[in-house]
């Protein structure tokens, strides 16, 4: 309260009197004008309204220096960033950094950081410049901080991507890292798998970089121009496609090299699908075409169309996609290729996703590929509502086939939902398995010895899955087993009518045990009365 007192002065020694000026104009007016003010002056203001309690205008003035990070100030604008917690500023100045680090690395503000923003740069994989202008950087760095621990500094040097010249000719001579130290990295570098090594690799979430704009090049396989055109239309028996022969020591493939080492974790190919074939193939990544880690296995699995793929992150330069079966014919073709680092939350198991959406839709590329219906996948269109005597369901006769559903790719699968036909009183039997190639089945769930109604949930262990088959066994009005809506995994396991009844659920354990059974009500207001007795019922198409 010392302002209260006659004359009184109060010294503000952390600010400047134009930052503290443009506080007080926003505070009685509402306003304050950026755009014309020096960084160093913004940078005050923000530490002003972060200090005194203005987050909106922390929020605006942070929105607004994201819109002028240039090299000469993003370091300064970082360290103020990183100093008072502001997320979406930090992002900012971290993904312009990686853009631009070699830059970043040689300019005055680089040498002004404190030491943990500095450190925090350096650190990151996605800092993606060459270890010696690193460390060269650092060295001056050091020099202009002499107060600092230069040895804690010197650890964020990933040595062994050195080269042996460097490691004797830079680093040695400097003085600030043990003859020790560089011997270790010798070691290292020449016992280690080349895949192994902490490389670093640029980082752009959530963009494909596998296009002309980033550098990209189809190096390997026939016609290279189709893979990166980014169309995914107009493709047929004779173009749009990239191709390669199907060998059996698996020498030939399809290769991209990326304009530059990169970090990703997500792949994107469109198998080629235009008609009901199926591929089987792996793909692997490398930094110099010389050490390859394979990063997808789907050479025991059948495949079709678009693969949307995730592994755990991977600075690469190179990516090999190799086919190894085809169904049809001994060739391998792939119409389009896309690869990216995601933010998005991923599970994987065995190598495979676990997905928590239902795979078993149309714009998942999955198909019913045996079943009887009037409408090509109408089992998988996601339309429960819409179904009567004559169409809306995918069927089978019994003692004869199945409804068989193909998923685009194997996923790690522990619970299926389906919808059986239940405008009537009646009754099903049923068991399911699935497969990954159509040859060796498991079955997860057998509803043999259960009368079965309506709504169904079953819960099993995972399995790897391509396939899934429902057998009918059984139905107490006649010999056609009928199927209007699956789903893996499943979905919500409540389920309503169009009056927001409940309706008839059997949810079903491991090994077809019988966990829940709720009374059965009409899943439909309308009154649908049976066809006469004289009508024959066994017809595929008519319940």
């Amino acid at each position: 309260m010392r302002e209260s007192q006659p004359e009184a002065e109060i010294p503000l020694q952390d600010t400047t009197a134009e930052a503290f000026t443009m506080l007080l104009k926003y505070i009685y007016t509402g306003r304050a004008t950026l755009r014309d003010e020096k960084e160093e002056v913004l940078l005050d203001f923000l530490s002003l309204a972060h200090k005194y309690g203005f987050p909106e205008l922390e929020d605006s003035t942070s929105e607004y220096l994201c819109t002028i990070l240039n090299i000469q100030n993003v370091c300064m604008t970082f360290d103020v960033a990183s100093l008072y917690s502001l997320p979406k500023l930090t992002c900012m100045c971290c993904m312009f950094m990686d853009r631009n680090a070699q830059e970043v690395l040689s300019s005055e503000g680089f040498l002004s950081l404190s030491k943990a923003a500095l450190l925090s740069i350096v650190l990151r994989d996605s800092f993606a410049a060459p270890e010696k202008d690193i460390f060269q950087a650092l060295m001056n760095w050091c020099k202009h901080n002499p107060k600092e621990n230069h040895a804690e500094i010197m650890q964020a040097v990933r040595l062994p991507l050195m080269s042996l010249t460097e490691l004797l000719n830079v680093v040695r001579p400097s003085g600030l890292l043990s003859p020790d130290a560089i011997l270790d990295a010798i070691k290292i570098r020449s016992e280690s798998r080349d895949m192994d090594l902490n490389y670093r690799g640029m980082l752009i979430p959530g963009e494909n970089i596998a296009t002309m704009k980033y550098g990209a090049q189809v190096v390997k396989g026939e016609l290279k121009s189709a893979l990166l055109d980014g169309d995914t239309q107009n493709y047929d028996l004779d173009h749009g496609f990239s191709r390669h022969p199907i060998d059996d020591d698996c020498r030939s493939g399809i290769e991209i090299k990326l304009g530059q080492p990169s970090i990703i974790n997500h792949i994107r190919i469109l198998l080629w699908d235009r008609d009901s074939r199926s591929y089987s193939y792996y793909i692997e990544v490398s930094m110099d075409e010389l050490d390859w880690i394979r990063v997808i296995d789907h050479s025991k699995y059948l495949c079709r169309s678009w693969q949307n793929l995730y592994f755990p992150a991977r600075v690469c330069r190179y990516i090999r996609i190799v086919g190894t079966h085809n169904t049809v014919n001994k060739v391998f073709h792939i119409v389009a290729f896309e690869c990216m680092f995601t933010n998005k939350t991923f599970t994987l198991e065995k190598g495979l996703i676990v997905p928590t959406e239902n795979v078993a839709t149309i714009a998942d590329c999955a198909s019913v590929i045996e079943g009887v219906s009037r409408s090509r996948n109408a089992l998988l269109n996601g339309d429960t509502k819409n179904y009567d005597w004559d169409s809306g369901y995918t069927c089978h006769q019994l003692g004869s086939g199945a409804i068989v559903v193909q998923l685009a790719q194997p996923y790690m699968i522990g619970s299926i939902r389906l919808l059986l036909w239940d405008c009537d009183d009646r009754s099903y039997s049923y068991y399911i398995e699935v497969s990954t190639n159509q040859q060796q089945w498991t079955m997860v769930a057998d509803c043999t010895k259960i009368s079965c109604k309506s709504w169904q949930t079953i819960t099993f262990d995972k399995q790897p899955a391509s396939f899934i088959r429902i057998v009918g066994t059984h139905n107490t009005a006649n010999e056609v087993f009928h199927c209007v809506h699956f789903e893996c995994p499943a979905q919500n396991s409540t389920h309503k009518d169009e009056n927001s009844k409940e309706v008839a659920t059997t949810e079903v354990g491991t090994g077809g045990q019988q966990l829940v059974s709720r009374p059965v009500q009409a899943a439909s207001t309308t009154s649908l009365h049976s066809p006469p007795a004289s009508t024959s019922r066994s017809h595929a198409h008519q319940p």
